[in-house]
């Protein structure tokens, strides 16, 4: 079979191998230069250096990376890795990484590759055996939000996320009430990251006040001065209604009086659809952006207003280029019991999809967390499921589960946390004073991407 590694590595998208796509014999193979800065040290005047720890990781990471975009691609688990370090490359050298299908079990999905890694000259540096469970579906993601399985450090995926939102026209955004350093500063950050064209909507006295005590300059930013916050949201939401803005975003406000503006009646942004909140979390060392939703707006939601909330984050993710969101619908346990209502409503979701009332993505309800993001604990379990271990989207069955697991995240594991409001005509950015400047950025990239889907649509 001819190898598919570079023609997967062109374009805006990467595809998988679905299981039954494979056959023994396929081939894929990665050709990187090794660099100073891959490895801890430079190797010795006049020859190679020595395998260390550094470069046999190094090796091992190009390794992963081509298990995980290439063959099979997104959505591979790994069982095993049984490396072999013979040699090492000096920094300069080209290093070419190949593996090759060798045994596949179709009970289990499991596949058994042979790898290989070796220097222009010719020289083995590697080689060894990976044992994979592949994909079970065809999966297909934007080139900037792929899945790295080479364990993917703090903030990678919101870098990729701003590239890929950088290829876009700035997005007209009124900033409501930007009154303090964190939000006048993230709107101009936003700026220059040309991510958005910010109108500044608050006290005109307050906001240069707050600009010459950051040291920054307002020249060329539109201000619309109004006397206090309360004028601010309503200014804010009266330029959306009139097709000004694209977007909102939340400055030195509470957020309940931004959005009592915004779900007004009489003047408001409300659409059919109910409004609900979407956390994307760059989580350390997994393979991709996983969104949870929602911990922000609705806080015991009933099964209507859960269908929207699945919905808007299913919109999401087709705007970020993610054709079909695998959906967990979060309880506690796996099986449907009269006592917990969550697993009533996530069984009932479930059929929902069944029946075109929610579209666009694969559920599954319902799901504890560990059977959601682990295919292995599913298995143990007994659990046969499309979404165990490649979950997008985590629905939790109130704002309260939800508000602790994306705390839980953050404080624990190191994440990273953007946000937006959807349901509304147009995106809202709702951004907190512990956000860091990565993940506020990240939220506009977000909205960004909305815009750009409703354009084109």
């Amino acid at each position: 079979m001819p190898e598919q590694a570079e023609a997967n590595r062109a374009g805006p998208f990467i595809e998988n191998r679905a299981f039954e796509e494979l056959h023994v014999g396929d081939t894929a193979k990665l050709t990187r230069v090794l660099r100073s800065q891959d490895i801890a040290t430079s190797p010795p005047s006049g020859g190679a250096m020595p395998v260390t720890s550094v470069q046999a990781l190094w090796g091992a990471s190009v390794l992963s990376e081509l298990l995980s975009t290439d063959l099979p691609g997104p959505g591979t688990t790994y069982l095993e890795l049984a490396l072999h370090f013979k040699a090492a490359a000096a920094v300069g050298d080209l290093v070419t990484t190949r593996i090759r299908v060798r045994d596949l079990i179709p009970e289990t999905r499991q596949v058994t590759l042979s790898c290989e890694c070796r220097a222009a000259s010719g020289e083995i540096l590697m080689d060894g055996l990976a044992r994979v469970i592949a994909p079970g579906s065809k999966l297909r993601w934007p080139r900037a939000l792929k899945a790295d399985a080479a364990l993917p450090a703090a903030g990678t995926h919101f870098r990729r996320l701003l590239d890929a939102a950088r290829q876009f026209d700035p997005i007209r955004t009124a900033v409501v009430h930007p009154c303090d350093t964190v939000s006048l500063v993230s709107a101009m950050e936003a700026m220059e990251a040309r991510l958005i064209v910010p109108i500044l909507v608050g006290p005109m006295a307050k906001i240069r006040k707050v600009a010459a005590e950051a040291g920054r300059t307002l020249e060329g930013i539109e201000i619309l001065d109004v006397p206090h916050s309360h004028a601010a949201a309503e200014r804010a939401v009266a330029l959306a209604r009139e097709g000004k803005v694209d977007a909102l975003m939340k400055g030195a406000l509470h957020t309940d009086e931004l959005m009592a503006a915004v779900i007004d009646s009489s003047g408001g942004l409300r659409t059919e659809r109910r409004m609900s909140h979407v956390f994307a979390l760059d989580v350390p060392h997994h393979a991709k952006l996983v969104f949870i939703t929602d911990a922000a707006v609705n806080i015991a939601p009933n099964l209507d207003c859960k269908r929207d909330i699945i919905q808007n984050a299913l919109d999401l993710l087709h705007a970020l280029g993610i054709e079909s969101p695998k959906v967990a619908i979060l309880s506690a346990v796996e099986t449907v019991s009269g006592k917990m209502p969550s697993t009533i409503d996530a069984a009932a979701l479930c059929k929902m999809s069944e029946r075109g009332q929610i579209v666009g993505g694969v559920l599954d309800g319902p799901l504890a967390f560990d059977n959601a993001i682990s295919s292995e604990a599913a298995r143990t379990k007994g659990i046969s499921s499309p979404v165990a271990g490649e979950v997008d989207i985590l629905m939790v069955p109130d704002l309260e589960a939800g508000n602790m697991l994306v705390k839980q995240l953050i404080y624990l594991a190191g994440a990273e946390a953007a946000g937006i409001v959807l349901g509304a005509r147009l995106p809202i950015i709702l951004t907190s004073r512990a956000d860091s400047e990565m993940a506020r950025l990240a939220s506009c990239a977000l909205a960004s991407f909305w815009v750009r889907r409703r354009s084109i649509k």
